[in-house]
């Protein structure tokens, strides 16, 4: 087992056929918190309305989000865009998943943080959701070739390999968003007068102490990597890299992994925000 005091994790895409909810389902077993923030686009919405995909593994994921929960760690669900019909629901509880719009997160060492996913601040996704649509779509023909490309890689003894990732690397457009995504988030931080921000939505996992003293941290994804961001119990933030993590337990893909059973129970209403301590 893995123990940490937080966990953050965004843009597991459940319902998207390029989705690594195998992984996934495999560090949710592995790990123990006090506490796991789901940052968002954990299930997406907008490719479930375009084509229906759900395998046993994503439910797998759900099942044991529900086990932890029930087992003492205080889970939290922040939607993003692609879960953006959650949204309404912030203030209730689900199965002991809370859901809130934001968060605010105090680490062991006393910073607070705020907890949000992040296309609240991205101009595209609120002043042209077509567009961003569109993006969507281009970037699941891109992950499914990618899949593809890996397939064959992995037969030849290779790692994997991105699309995404190098285009968003050569491409100085894509470069300039994500800096001006990562200050827009650092702005909003210091008018809360808070220590800093975690976030998703672009799938690029990071940790930034800028020259201000405000903490940037991006949880990534799971779709292109599988990555998670944690706090240790002194409040030391880190990046974990899941696959390379699994891979030195020697766990290795398997769909019908010790499936749970795990009955639902009532609903409860409490306040939108969420303030942990």
């Amino acid at each position: 087992m893995f123990a940490y005091r937080t966990v953050f994790v965004s843009d597991v895409h459940l319902g998207f056929r390029g989705a690594r909810a195998e992984e996934f389902a495999a560090f949710l077993k592995r790990i123990q918190c006090e506490r796991l923030y789901l940052v968002g686009d954990i299930v997406d919405m907008w490719a479930l309305r375009q084509r229906w995909t759900w395998p046993l593994t994503h439910n797998q994921v759900v099942r044991r989000l529900l086990k932890l929960a029930r087992h003492g760690t205080k889970v939290i669900y922040i939607p993003g865009n692609h879960d953006d019909s959650l949204r309404p629901y912030a203030g209730m509880e689900l199965a002991g998943i809370r859901i809130a719009k934001q968060a605010v997160h105090r680490l062991a060492d006393g910073r607070q943080l705020l907890v949000c996913h992040g296309d609240e601040f991205d101009l595209v996704v609120q002043h042209s959701k077509l567009l961003s649509m569109l993006g969507t779509y281009g970037y699941d023909y891109l992950v499914q070739l990618n899949r593809v490309v890996n397939g064959i890689r992995s037969c030849l003894g290779l790692g994997r390999w991105s699309f995404s990732q190098t285009i968003k690397k050569q491409v100085k457009s894509a470069c300039t968003f994500i800096s001006k995504f990562e200050e827009v988030l650092a702005d909003e931080a210091r008018r809360r007068s808070l220590d800093g921000v975690i976030c998703g939505h672009i799938h690029e996992p990071r940790i930034d102490r800028r020259a201000d003293g405000l903490t940037y941290a991006n949880c990534g994804d799971w779709i292109e990597r599988a990555s998670a961001l944690v706090e240790h119990a002194d409040g030391r933030l880190e990046i974990i890299d899941v696959e390379a993590l699994l891979r030195e337990t020697g766990w290795k893909p398997d769909p019908t992994e010790h499936p749970e059973h795990l009955s639902i129970p009532e609903v409860a209403v409490d306040e939108e925000g969420v303030h942990a301590h």
